[in-house]
């Protein structure tokens, strides 16, 4: 989880804390549910890097992750 929360701060990843932060700073000063709501929201999505896209909510892959599929190594047993 400590990988996750110090590690791979993109563009959109900063951008979701500060609009988070802003959202919960405005449900506080204005007592407004739904901002704190929203807020709450994008501030959990900036802490576990995930992103609602066309797939869902899952957590964005780094460059290295989106490599092609690969083909197993097998290993041939023979019986004795």
């Amino acid at each position: 989880m400590t990988d996750t929360l110090l590690h791979n701060w993109h563009f959109m990843r900063w951008l979701r804390l500060g609009l988070g932060l802003f959202f919960v700073y405005q449900a506080i000063t204005g007592s407004d549910n739904i901002s704190g709501f929203f807020g709450a929201f994008l501030l959990f999505q900036a802490a576990t890097n995930t992103g609602c896209g066309p797939a869902g909510c899952t957590p964005q892959k780094s460059a290295d992750e989106n490599t092609a599929w690969k083909e197993p190594d097998f290993e041939i047993i023979k019986p004795k």
